[in-house]
């Protein structure tokens, strides 16, 4: 059984269809990418699964269970996570205060003050800011909100986690570090499901790559297969990175 099962997934805006008869599946343990042109369906789909948007049309599906009407809330408390393209820290917490607002309130499993301090502290380590635990989030570089974001979304201890363009304005050196850190992650078991405009990510992460285009799942299958057909190179990646 799949632990994520989306089933012609739709969301209209206005009549206008952004998410349009999406369906695909995730394994437990598997890194599935989604790829695709600016307002092809991407953002809107995670928020779909995630539960921040409600579906006109068919079901979601985390570990055999129908969430597609549950609140996002029932979702991250059933394992799912995710972080945002637009890295939404609380403003009036320091870096640790945001992590252990995950801790406390995000997961199935309930945590004393104490134990959400710790568990924050060391998911701050990991992610690479343990040493700007008590940093106001105004002082942080975009890499360092990333990280932020990152820990505070696995504080809920999510089994799925979501990752919407986590590369977006880093540097090559913080890409590469991002890149080791997620691998490291998906040996601690966490499936991942991410939104990726940067192609080396993709590669060296995915498993699976759906290529979606206005609202649909344009190809699907592992990076070379899907960099090598002519609907995906037309309609986004272009010859340069299909020949690389």
């Amino acid at each position: 059984m799949a632990l994520l099962e989306v089933t012609g997934l739709v969301r209209r805006f206005r009549g206008l269809a952004a998410v349009d008869g999406l369906s695909f599946t995730v394994e437990q343990g598997q890194t599935l990418a989604i790829i695709g042109p600016n307002g092809a369906g991407k953002t809107t789909a995670f928020n779909l699964i995630s539960g921040l948007l409600r579906a006109d049309g068919g079901t979601i599906r985390l570990d055999g269970h129908d969430v597609t009407r549950a609140p996002s809330y029932v979702r991250t408390r059933a394992g799912l996570a995710r972080t945002f393209q637009i890295v939404q820290p609380f403003g009036d917490l320091d870096v640790i205060g945001n992590v252990m607002v995950g801790a406390l309130f995000g997961g199935a499993q309930k945590h004393a003050l104490a134990a959400a301090h710790a568990a924050a502290e060391a998911l701050c380590a990991e992610v690479g800011l343990g040493d700007r635990l008590a940093a106001p989030v105004s002082a942080l570089t975009i890499a360092d909100r990333k990280r932020l974001e990152l820990a505070r979304a696995l504080a809920t201890d999510p089994r799925l986690l979501l990752l919407d363009e986590l590369m977006e304005g880093l540097t090559p050196t913080e890409e590469r570090e991002a890149v080791a850190l997620l691998g490291r992650i998906r040996r601690r078991g966490i499936t991942l499901l991410l939104i990726e405009h940067v192609m080396t990510t993709v590669r060296e992460l995915s498993d699976r790559v759906i290529v979606m285009d206005y609202g649909k799942a344009l190809a699907e299958g592992d990076y070379a297969t899907v960099a090598r057909d002519p609907a995906v190179i037309a309609a986004y990646l272009g010859s340069e990175e299909a020949a690389s």
